[in-house]
Order: structure tokens, then sequence, then C-alpha cells
């Protein structure tokens, strides 16, 4: 028993020193990167700590943030990071899941099956949080199976709706009217996909997590390009699950769930770099979620399994505010 317990003892002592050597090989690479960490989000309003955020939304109008966590509640914080508002049970938000916001400010939640809610499906909200209505997404095959889970809505207000494990994205108007479905192909058969972004110039992104594929659509929904290599080092993406746009120069951040890095490419889907990685220390992931870059170039980071959303920022801007 001895014995035993002194193998454990070894094995933590042991994690904790390859932490600390890691974490300080990190910082010695961290000049080499075009990007450092900046800040985190930890708490709420109230000072409650969040708990394993899995959505992280950067509202570019009022430049606000808005956070998912386990606890089925959306916080959203201002542009500083501080917390102004929570939403949860007491609005009808009970399994929220992901969410967008159209031009004329109103937010579509995408929320899961619940007690109360057995069906899922998409609340909105007025651009004062007030519920308005929920939408039942309907009207294609298999419309009863389609379990919503991320969503996007463009200039025109339409809404792109990605489910779980389903092959493709759901397109409908602002009414939740079916108007078709995008659905990419990769070796003879339809992509399952787990993500959908729009940038500024309209194009559409999806991410398949299955086929470890972005698949790139302009404005009119034609297909342009894909890209995205299946492997697990630099390069490669094992296990993507989200994507946000820089839309200032194009930048194009995909969040590698099992990997727990951030593989970044260019707007031709070029790779260029990645950061991140396992641990728990600054600028380190543990599973992270979901991702989001807001109007300033800064990347927020739903670092699930460290009960936080990180913030980084291009160092040419972090030169440019310290001046």
């Amino acid at each position: 028993m001895r014995s035993i317990i002194s193998k454990i003892i070894k094995g933590i002592l042991i994690g904790l020193i390859l932490q600390v050597v890691f974490s300080g090989y990190a910082l010695c690479n961290d000049a080499k990167l075009p990007i450092g960490y900046l800040d985190r989000i930890t708490t709420d309003e109230e000072d409650m700590r969040i708990r394993y955020p899995s959505f992280v939304f950067s509202e570019p109008v009022k430049n606000e943030i808005y956070v998912i966590d386990s606890m089925g509640r959306i916080i959203i914080y201002t542009s500083d990071l501080f917390p102004i508002i929570t939403l949860d049970k007491r609005n009808d938000i009970d399994a929220p899941q992901g969410l967008a916001v159209d031009p004329a400010g109103y937010v579509y939640v995408v929320q899961g099956q619940s007690r109360e809610h057995p069906r899922c499906r998409i609340s909105v909200y007025n651009p004062c949080l007030i519920w308005q209505r929920d939408i039942y997404v309907e009207g294609f095959k298999d419309c009863d199976k389609f379990m919503p889970y991320r969503i996007a809505s463009d200039r025109h207000g339409r809404l792109y709706i990605a489910g779980i494990s389903y092959p493709g994205v759901i397109v409908t108007d602002n009414t939740g009217k079916y108007i078709e479905t995008i659905s990419p192909e990769e070796n003879g058969k339809m992509a399952k996909i787990i993500h959908v972004a729009l940038d500024n110039e309209g194009r559409i992104y999806l991410v398949s997590e299955e086929e470890s594929r972005i698949y790139v659509y302009d404005e009119d929904r034609k297909f342009l390009f894909k890209f995205g290599e299946k492997g697990g080092g630099s390069g490669k993406l094992s296990r993507p699950v989200s994507l946000a746009v820089d839309n200032r120069n194009g930048m194009i951040y995909i969040d590698d769930y099992m990997r727990h890095t951030i593989s970044v490419y260019d707007k031709t889907g070029k790779y260029l770099y990645e950061f991140g990685g396992l641990g728990w220390g600054e600028g380190w992931f543990q599973h992270p979620r979901d991702i989001a870059v807001d109007s300033s170039g800064r990347v927020l980071v739903a670092d699930t399994f460290n009960d936080r959303i990180e913030v980084f920022q291009p160092k040419e801007e972090q030169r440019a505010n310290s001046k």
C-alpha cells in the first residue's frame, strides 16, 4: 500500500516539475510568436467563478462579449472585460449552446433540450434582452432529428445553423423559415459540420471536426475552397471545433480541442503558426471549446477545463497600446 501511495506522490511531483519546465519553455519561446497573452475572464458580475465556459462571442456594434458556461447561463461583459449582466432561467435561458446577434441587435440563442422545453429551439431576444419568441427549425429532410448547436447571422439577417452530428448547415431567414442546406462533400459523403462563422465580407466558414477540414463559401453560398489536414502535429488539425476571423486582416483562428491549441491561417487557408498547449498557466489551455476575435483584433478563447476565457492580442497592437 505504501509503495502505491509513494508512486502516486512521485507521479504528481513529476507532473508539477514538468509543468514548471514547459511553462518556462513557453515563456522563452513567446517572443517568437506574433501574438501574446493579455488578460483573462474568470468571474461574473457577482464575483462568482464561471464554470466550464463552452462558448464566447464578440458583438461588433457595442463590442460586448457573451460567454456561456456549464451553469446554463449567458454572461455579458463590456469590451474592457467588466461583467454587466447574466441571463439565466429568469430570462427563459436554461440550456444555451451558442448565440448570434443580427444587424438590428436581436440576439438568437440556440437552446438544447431541457425538462421545461423537450424540443431544441432558438430563442429570440430584442436589443434590450427581452424575450420575443422561440424558433423551431423545420421544413427540410429529417428536421425532426436536427439538434441546433451553433448559429451565425449575416448582414441581411439570414441565420446559418450548425447541428450536432448533422451533415451541413441549415440556412433560414430571421423568422426561421427554411431557405437551403449547405452540404460540403468529403470522400463521397456529406461532411458533418460542428461550427459556422461569417466574416465582414460575407464569407461563410464551416468547420468539420470529423474531417478536420474548413470549407469556405462566398456570400451567395458558392463554394470557394477548403483547407486543413488531419493530424496531431504542428500545421495539422486533430479535432477543430470552432473558428473566428480577424476582420481587419482576414486572419483565421481555429480552436483545436484535442491538441489544446489555436492554429492560425491567412485568408487563403495557408498555415502560419499555432499557440497554446496543454496546461493551466497563462497562455495554456485544457480542451478549449470556442474562440472569438473582437473588432480590435483581440483573440478570446473559451478555455473550458481551466474555467476561464483567455484573452490574447497581436504584439503589434500591444506595442501600439503601450506607447
